[in-house]
């Protein structure tokens, strides 16, 4: 025997039916009325689904909201906030932002009375204070070592690298006949 011819059985390859035994009974019109409407309904259902999901598709709904609790439900105000500043990353920003709103408690009242927090620059972790007089501009440059340092531990490590203080100023003179070219008015005397 060689490798490329096929193996065959010997013998007949089908055992042959017994003349007695019942055959598969051929459909009748009843069952094959059955297998129809069961065809049927299932096309229907396929179209019906798809229509409902069209119409939900253009009132802007999608799946609406059954028994049990899932992403669309609706969350009470805070976990919806803290939800949404996680999905955009805005956890650093929110943070200064928070601190911004603590200012006194963080920095003592009298500090707090004629320093204000201007911006928080993410990019250069630099915060901006903004003091009403150069005294007190003087003593929280001197301040803002420690300051830094209190504010990372609140905030992390890092997110706090340079405190930018900024003395009082007024709004610059644009005309006048005392104007100096170059004079930001009232406020270059300052800081």
């Amino acid at each position: 025997m060689s490798e490329n011819q096929p193996l065959e059985p010997p013998g007949p390859t089908a055992p042959p039916e017994p003349l007695n035994a019942p055959s598969t009974p051929e459909s009748s019109g009843v069952d094959l009325a059955r297998v129809a409407l069961r065809a049927a309904k299932e096309q229907a259902k396929a179209r019906g689904a798809a229509a409902q999901e069209k119409r939900q598709a253009r009132r802007g709904g999608g799946l609406r909201s059954g028994a049990r609790a899932d992403g669309r439900d609706p969350l009470p105000l805070g976990a919806a906030i803290n939800r949404l500043i996680t999905e955009r990353g805005w956890e650093t920003p929110a943070a200064v932002g928070g601190v911004m709103g603590r200012w006194p408690q963080i920095v003592g009242d009298d500090l707090a009375n004629h320093c204000v927090p201007q911006r928080y620059d993410e990019d250069e972790r630099v915060l901006t204070v903004q003091c009403d007089s150069t005294a007190w501009a003087t003593q929280l440059r001197l301040l803002a070592p420690r300051l830094v340092a209190r504010l990372n531990e609140d905030l992390g490590h890092g997110t706090v690298r340079l405190i930018k203080v900024l003395g009082p100023g007024g709004p610059p003179r644009r005309f006048g006949p005392l104007r100096a070219p170059g004079s930001v008015g009232p406020g270059d005397t300052y800081g």
